[in-house]
This record gives structure tokens, sequence and C-alpha cells, in this order.
């Protein structure tokens, strides 16, 4: 008789964990470039202050966020937690409400993207120390895989979703959804069972040298200071590709916006199965290989994108590359935040993983902002291929070999 495997369960409260990231993760997803569009169909903003919009609202984020890691290790990670979701909300609602007075802005919306860019990197640092707490070291794997699954399953299915609510109901019906969802995300987390283990020790006030520690952490560590040099020029030049992308396939070829939607959407599906793979994949080669495998592969499709054509030729093409970039990426995602949770000290979760955003914020702003400038001079197509060969290269910032925590390493995390 076959025995089924049953599935692997983490204790109650990573299970309130993830709920409430499940549902933040959808909300945040169903109002998929909400900004944009009401900046376009409410303010009749032209592109220029459309993509000021999204590299600006990053970048100031990130700087605001830089103080907010050395606070978020010195207290307890569930009320800045649900502080974190409660500032998104109250932020988001501004919006709606100064629509329906008359009184919305562009200004108002790059505020409230700062805001909710800086407490997103200010929730990512605690959420990330409290999942060390709450999940033993030989979980973290598996905790991680289920987060980067619901993180694409929500990409696959929010953002079309929010189109056609904004279709029926307007542009500012996925922002009230998002903020909502962050109030619900605050409830998930004020329920999670048992106490929070006390915070590391306090110094008497903010110093100099807090603001940096994560950074030093990062860059004096053999492994994560390659690590954070590759994902951050990876991520960035995957990211200031789509809105040339968005303006090749919408202006150029054609495409319907639900058609450019499905494009993207639809390979969020390898995203699922890349994180479902890890472990596995972990158990049976390694971390490291897994790691510098599916890291290498991940960097060598983008190139593709510069050859889209009109049509259902075309239409197949941007979904196989980003099909095999997102799987590749699935793998990868979760066995590096795993990586980092384990070569980083318990008390310095939080200002790394703050580090870390901050940076990759910071990065991708800047590439968007260069890419943008780039497409103007060169064009849109060249400056797609000059952002797939650089990719090709990023593999050679992985690091080429792997420490393992210590015993003692292990047991203190």
């Amino acid at each position: 008789m076959r025995v089924r495997k049953r599935r692997r369960s983490l204790g109650p409260a990573f299970g309130r964990l993830w709920a409430a990231y499940a549902v933040s993760a959808f909300g945040t997803r169903l109002a998929f470039d909400a900004f944009p569009m009401i900046a376009v169909l409410v303010l009749h903003a032209g592109p220029g202050k459309v993509a000021a919009l999204a590299a600006a609202g990053a970048a100031v984020g990130a700087v605001v966020a830089v103080p907010l890691g050395p606070w978020v290790e010195f207290r307890y990670k569930r009320p800045v937690m649900i502080t974190m979701d409660l500032v998104r909300c109250a932020a988001l609602l501004t919006v709606p409400a100064a629509f329906a007075f008359g009184l919305l802005s562009f200004a108002q919306l790059l505020l409230v993207s700062v805001a909710v860019a800086a407490a997103d990197i200010a929730f990512g640092a605690a959420a990330g120390a409290c999942v060390k707490v709450l999940v033993p070291p030989e979980d973290l794997l598996c905790a991680n895989g289920r987060l980067e699954s619901t993180a694409w399953t929500a990409t696959m299915l929010g953002p079309p979703l929010g189109g056609a609510s904004v279709g029926l109901l307007g542009p500012m019906t996925t922002v009230v959804a998002d903020a909502v969802s962050y109030l619900l995300s605050a409830l998930g987390i004020r329920a999670i069972p048992g106490k929070e283990p006390a915070p590391a020790a306090r110094s008497k006030g903010l110093r100099p040298g807090d603001l940096v520690d994560g950074w030093r952490h990062i860059l004096g560590h053999p492994v994560l200071r390659p690590l954070l040099l590759n994902t951050v020029l990876v991520n960035g030049l995957i990211m200031a590709s789509v809105p040339l992308l968005a303006v090749l396939m919408l202006g150029r070829l054609g495409f319907a916006p639900w058609v450019y939607g499905l494009a993207f959407a639809a390979p969020c599906a390898g995203g699922l199965i890349g994180a479902r793979l890890a472990r596995p994949l972990v158990d049976r080669y390694g971390g490291h290989r897994v790691l510098w495998v599916s890291g290498t592969l991940r960097a060598c499709w983008s190139t593709g994108l510069a050859f889209v054509g009109p049509g259902t030729a075309g239409l197949l093409l941007v979904m196989g590359v980003e099909l095999a970039l997102i799987t590749c990426a699935g793998v990868f995602n979760p066995v590096l935040a795993t990586r980092r949770l384990e070569l980083t000290p318990p008390d310095r979760v939080a200002r790394t993983l703050s580090a870390w955003s901050v940076a990759g914020k910071a990065g991708t702003a800047v590439l968007t902002a260069l890419w943008g400038l780039l497409a103007a001079a060169a064009g849109l197509r060249t400056a797609l291929a000059l952002a797939g060969l650089l990719l090709l290269a990023t593999p050679l910032l992985l690091p080429r070999h792997d420490r393992e925590p210590s015993p003692a390493a292990r047991q203190s995390a």
C-alpha cells in the first residue's frame, strides 16, 4: 500500500504569519501599477512624470528607510510589523479620500509612494527576523519556499483581477483593496500565538555606526557580498527593462493591454513551480550548487526580449522568456533568503535585511532611470539587448565557494 507523504507542518505561529503575508501580497498585486494608472487616467500625467513616480518613490523611500533597520533591530518585531501595516493602510486611504473631495495631486501620490516604500522595507526587515525566530533552522527553506510560492501566486492572479476591477469600478478600487489588505495583515500578525522573544539589547539612542552596520556585515562577508551585488544588478536590469518592454509592446507593436498583462501573468506559474522545487533540489544537490545554477540560469533569457515582434509569435516569445526566467528565480529566491538568514547573527537580522532592501530599491531606481535615458538615445531594442547582455555577465558575481554555518551558529539561530 502506498503511503502518502504528509505536508510538513511549520506550526500555528508561522501559519498566522503566512496567512497575513498572503493577504497583503494579494492586495499589493491587485493594486499593481495603480499609481501610474491613477496618474495617467485621473491626473493626466505624461510619461516623464509617470517614470519619475516609479523611480523617485522607490529611491526616496529607500533613503528614508536607512535609519529604520537599526530602529527595528532593537524592538519587538510583531508590533513593528503591525505598525508598518497600519502606516501603509492609512497612507493609501488618503488617496481615495483626496480623490473624493477633488484634492488629489501628483505630489500626494509621490509622498504616499515614498511612505509605502519605506514601510515596506521596515516590514520586510522585521518579518525576516520574525521568520528566523518562529521557524527551526532546518525548516527555514521550507518556510521561505512557501512565502515565495505565495508571492508568485499573487503576482499571477492579482494584476488581471486588479485590471478587471479598475475597468468595472474605477481606478481607486484596487487602492482601497490594498489598504484593507494591510489592515487584515495587521490583524493576522496580532493573532500570532505565543510570546515573542526579547529583541537585541538596546543602545542609548541611535549611533551613526548603527546605520551602516547591516552593510558592514554584508560587505565584510565572503558569501553575502557577492550575493548582494549579483541580486542588485540582476533585479535592477530586469526591472529596468519592464517599462521599455511596455512601450514597445503596447505602443509600437500594438498589443492590447489585456494581452500585455497575460504575457506577464501566465509565466508567474513558473515561480510557483520553482519555489516548490527549491527544497527537493537542495536536499539532493546542496544549497550552494542550487543557488549557483539557478542564479546562472535566470540570467540567460532576457536578451530574447530585444527580438519581440508583433502577433502571436511575439507574444509566445515574451511568455517563453518570462516563464524560463521566473522559474529559475522561483528556485533561487527562497534558497537565497534562507542562506542570508543562516549567515546572519540573530542580533543583526533586521539591520542586514533592511540594508539589503535599501540597496535593492536604490539600485533598481538608478538602473531604471539610466535605461530610460539609454532607450531615448539609442532606441528601445538596443536598450533591451544591452540589459540582456549585461545579465549574461552577472553569474560572475555569484560566490564560487560557500561557507556552511558552524554548529554554534545553527544553535544560535
